[in-house]
């Protein structure tokens, strides 16, 4: 049984920086920025997609800040399924507190938004990880995936909150390696890069099918480019001897000989110096 906690995709915004309006906040801002009239994508679009490309998907409402509703969650996949192979945590709360503002100093950004990354970012990750330890060792194999951003330690400018956030999520896999190891248990960080989820493709008024029309978009790729980096990790019988490292999706294209879904290698992000 694998399970993806939250919307299964990492959205990495790339529209031109603008003040917030009173009367817009998190999700509202970033979807009128995009012309959208809700967010992209729910939980059972996400479940069909799933079942379409050969497995079975389920859809399960859960909010990953309540701690009653992810211990149900895993309680269920014990019972329904027996066993967890892979968690993926990708759990995200951070753009809650979107102001429209994507560069600012740190001594500019309201706590609201460390409130949105960590108590519903980082905290969703380590509530997911500990809930999903207990079965992995008992089964005495299995693995944790915890997704992140990192470009060999740069530092993201004009985001200290986020930066702070995604070296947590980091720490975090490293720390729990070295605890799950023993078990036979393996805990890697992953970071994609510049991936085209539905909200780039919105704010560059373009669709999967016509975003090459786009050169901003050239080095983005597809969500499923970070999925079959997942694959190729949770099938490598040798995965416990990356455990607790942080890596890249255009490496592991490389190493394990995968393309994104247009045959493409796309490789690693890299931040622009500022």
């Amino acid at each position: 049984m694998r399970h993806r906690t939250g919307r299964g995709r990492r959205h990495r915004l790339r529209h031109r920086a603008q003040p917030a309006r009173p009367s817009r906040t998190g999700y509202e801002q970033i979807t009128a920025l995009s012309n959208l009239d809700r967010v992209p994508g729910s939980i059972d679009e996400t479940a069909d997609e799933v079942t379409r490309a050969g497995g079975r998907g389920i859809a399960v409402a859960c909010d990953h800040a309540d701690e009653a509703q992810v211990k149900a969650l895993f309680e269920r996949v014990q019972r329904e399924q027996g066993r967890l192979d892979l968690l993926v945590n990708n759990a995200w709360g951070g753009h809650e507190a979107f102001d429209g503002v994507f560069q600012a100093p740190f001594w500019e950004r309201p706590m609201v938004q460390w409130d949105a990354m960590f108590d519903r970012g980082v905290r969703h990750h380590v509530l997911s990880s500990r809930l999903a330890a207990p079965m992995l060792v008992r089964q005495g194999r299995g693995l944790i995936v915890t997704t992140t951003f990192w470009d060999r330690d740069r530092y993201m400018h004009g985001n200290l909150f986020y930066d702070l956030a995604k070296a947590s999520m980091t720490r975090l896999a490293f720390g729990m390696a070295q605890e799950l190891k023993p078990h036979g248990v393996a805990s890697l960080a992953v970071s994609p890069g510049w991936m085209r989820t539905e909200f780039v493709l919105a704010g560059h008024q373009t669709d999967e099918a016509h975003w090459r029309e786009r050169p901003a978009l050239a080095r983005t790729e597809s969500p499923r480019y970070l999925g079959r980096a997942v694959v190729a990790l949770a099938s490598d019988p040798q995965v416990l001897e990356r455990s607790g490292q942080v890596l890249r999706v255009g490496d592991l294209a490389r190493t394990y000989g995968f393309t994104d879904i247009d045959g493409r290698v796309v490789p690693p992000f890299e931040m622009e110096a500022p």
